[in-house]
């Protein structure tokens, strides 16, 4: 007698895969300087609401059964919460961050720290300016194995190349057009292994075009998504870690047949940044 179980049911693209990921607690986020267009120096911040908040979507991410490693927040690097800008890693291989701005820099030498400090990893240093998984995103089952790679604010061209170079995987380069999305993982997520949403109003017509060929079952976010930082969210290839002011694109995940967790992440977002910004993934 075949006996079909509820996972059974779930599409293979949506089976939830145990993931590691590294974060930092926001004990020092303030917001007293502007690089992207989301940051106000002169609104209020409650850096103890923050924390409570990055907290709850940390354990959110272990009650899914994932592994949090937690890196140690350094007096002085209030976007050091931001966890994913700080490397981006394939196969464990660590492709390190070169920040573009000085207020950033001396995040780059703490996560190279934490991967030489773990056997699994291997480091690679940058030459080039890049913002790691801000700017970066992997797909293992698409195409082979590809990386998606966003250029225009934040990360130089050249560092596709090298990052290609470092990690011996093809990397597309993806024109970034729209200053309110100065990253790839505020305009573009991977939902699962190989597929992907975005919103294409924040990429070239070029790059459009590219990703539409490559993707063509994409889910596509609209302009209030985006602005919601509906795409910067995190996916376990069923569950997706959303922030609770993305509602309206929850219901497209849930239509494409993801089940979205939502968690509120509103005083982080005046730092430019939600879900995705505050996770880097760990690929051993």
């Amino acid at each position: 007698m075949l006996i079909v179980t509820e996972r059974d049911l779930i599409p293979t693209a949506r089976r939830p895969r145990p993931r590691a990921y590294l974060m930092c607690a926001p004990e020092h986020f303030v917001v007293e300087y502007a690089i992207n267009p989301w940051m106000d120096t002169t609104a209020p911040v409650d850096t103890a609401l923050a924390v409570k908040q990055w907290d709850v979507l940390r354990q959110t991410m272990v009650d899914l059964g994932h592994t949090v490693h937690v890196l140690t927040p350094q007096a002085g690097l209030p976007d050091m919460v931001f966890s994913a800008n700080g490397a981006f890693v394939v196969d464990g291989v660590a492709y390190g961050a070169k920040f573009r701005y000085p207020q950033r820099a001396d995040e780059a030498a703490a996560h190279r720290a934490f991967y030489e400090s773990r056997d699994e990893y291997a480091f690679v240093a940058p030459t080039q300016i890049n913002e790691g998984e801000g700017d970066f995103a992997y797909l293992p089952d698409a195409h082979g194995g590809i990386a998606l790679a966003g250029y225009g604010f934040r990360t130089e061209p050249a560092a596709h190349a090298e990052a290609a170079e470092a990690l011996g995987r093809p990397v597309i380069s993806l024109k970034l057009v729209d200053p309110r999305f100065y990253h790839l993982d505020v305009a573009l997520t991977v939902l699962d292994d190989e597929n992907i949403a975005y919103y294409p109003g924040a990429f070239s017509e070029a790059s459009q075009q590219v990703i539409a060929q490559l993707f063509p079952n994409a889910v596509i976010a609209d302009e209030a998504d985006a602005l919601a930082f509906a795409l910067n969210l995190v996916s376990d290839g069923r569950n997706v870690v959303i922030n609770t002011e993305s509602t309206a694109f929850a219901e497209k995940l849930t239509a494409a047949g993801y089940h979205p967790v939502l968690v509120d992440l509103a005083e982080l977002k005046k730092g430019g940044g939600s879900v995705k910004c505050c996770i880097a993934e760990l690929r051993d």
